[in-house]
Formats: C-alpha cells, structure tokens, sequence
C-alpha cells in the first residue's frame, strides 16, 4: 500500500485552487458564440419563433431567461451535494420553477403590457431546454463562480439571438427598430416578416449566415 497523508487533529485540508479569471471568462463566453443556444445548438426555438415579432419582445424574453437560468445555475451549483442523482432532475426543475415564478410575478407588476404580449411562454421558460440542460449539463458539477458565468453567458447569447432575429423582422414587417422609424412613415409593411413564415424565414437566413461565418473564421 502507498503513503496516505494523515492530517493531524484540528487541520485541514488543503484548500482547491481558487477559480482562475480566464476559467470564468471561457465559461461566459462560449455561450455567447461558440455554443450559441439558437444558432449552434438549436435550443429555445419555440419561443425564439415565436415571440420575436420585435426587438422589444424578443429582449424581453431573453431576458427574463437570462435572470432565471444564472439564478437557477447559481442554486443548483449551491446545493450540488446535497440532491441525490436519482432525483436531481425533478429537483433542478423545481429550482428552475421557483425562478420562473418569481420573474413571471415581478413582470406582472412592473411590465403588465410586455406580460400580456409574452403571455404562456414565460412560464414555459421551465421546461427550456437551454436552462434544464446547463443546470444538468454544468452548473451540477462545478463551482458557484464558474456556474453563475455559464448562465449569465448562455443567458446573454440567448438574448442576443432574440434580439437579432426581432430587430429583423421588425424592421422588416415595419421598417421600425425599437419601435423607433428607420425607413420613414412610407415604408410598407411587408407583414409576412411578422407572422410565422417569416420567423422560419429569418431564422433559416440567420443560421445560413452563422455557418457561413463560422467557415470564414475556421470554427
């Protein structure tokens, strides 16, 4: 048998090396753009389609995502001892759900007209894929800084993505960003950008333009 190190009474054990600020800026982000939840890994698409007729909305619900997937990564890394595998799943989406309800409550009180406009797909922010499977996937086997920096990257990517694909189909459904004139009162509104075809539309535009870019810069 080899040497084992006998602690003597009292001491303890020597600390784990402190989380590096490069470790937690890869961790921020790689769900920026390398593991992009919409454009790489196709996650979220329902509400990615869905609620993006504006730029407005499509921040809105990136957001309210972003807050509920770095809480629920941020509990989920706190309690990662505690919770058996066998139950860790039903566990973390309870975690996610006592987010989800209280970002859904403070958007009723604060925001009540964005509220209305998103309607069921905040709380359907439970069963998001990009929350369940950073939590399950991440935030489950690492430490609470490294955790938080997942979520909050996946979070601003998923953000970033919403906003892109809103911004385009406003400004092309009515020639508005933000609710603010870019081609002047004259401009048609070309509504097809606004319904359901044209979020497949812009979406398929988007990933061609993301793989194209992608191939330029080698990965």
């Amino acid at each position: 048998m080899g040497d084992v190190a006998v602690l003597p009474p009292g001491a303890l054990p020597e600390a784990r090396p402190a989380t590096s600020a490069r470790e937690l800026a890869a961790d921020f982000t790689r769900g920026i753009w390398r593991e992009n939840a919409v454009f790489k890994q196709m996650l979220g698409l329902c509400p990615s389609l869905a609620v993006t007729t504006s730029a407005v909305n499509g921040m809105a619900m990136g957001l309210a995502t972003l807050v509920v997937v770095a809480m629920s990564n941020a509990s989920v890394s706190a309690v990662r001892n505690l919770i058996p595998g066998s139950v860790r799943i039903p566990a973390f989406v309870v975690i996610i759900a006592t987010f989800v309800t209280v970002v859904d409550l403070t958007m009723n009180a604060f925001a009540h007209e964005l509220h209305k406009t998103l309607g069921l797909f905040i709380p359907l922010i439970v069963v998001n894929c990009i929350v369940l499977g950073r939590a399950d996937a991440f935030a489950c086997k690492r430490p609470l800084p490294r955790a938080v920096c997942d979520g909050l990257g996946a979070g601003t990517g998923f953000t970033l993505a919403l906003v892109v694909l809103g911004s385009v189909r406003e400004l092309v459904g009515f020639g508005t960003v933000f609710g603010v004139s870019v081609f002047g009162a004259a401009y048609p509104p070309f509504l097809l950008f606004i319904l359901p075809p044209g979020a497949f539309i812009v979406m398929g535009l988007m990933l061609a333009g993301v793989n194209r870019l992608q191939s330029r810069m080698g990965g």
